[in-house]
């Protein structure tokens, strides 16, 4: 058993099933929670501002990859 950060609520986790970083949600707020140690399972609330500047982050790559391909582009038409 764990509890929720957030909630309180006992959620139940069984630590042979999950692994410290994996995520799981509270069945009784919802919230977003990684799994911060294993004995005892201890959970953390997963602020969704990280989430979305490593998808930001994520994006800023593939950007950065299409920009090259198209320099290569153009070296080659020239």
């Amino acid at each position: 058993m764990a509890t929720c950060p957030e909630c309180d609520a006992e959620i139940e986790v069984d630590e042979f099933d999950v692994d410290k970083g994996d995520l799981i949600s509270c069945p009784d707020c919802g919230s977003n929670l990684e799994v911060t140690s294993l004995a005892p399972v201890e959970l953390e609330v997963v602020d969704e501002d990280e989430d979305e500047e490593e998808d930001e982050d994520a994006d800023d790559l593939d950007a950065d990859e299409v920009d090259d391909d198209d320099e290569t582009d153009e070296e080659v038409d020239e």
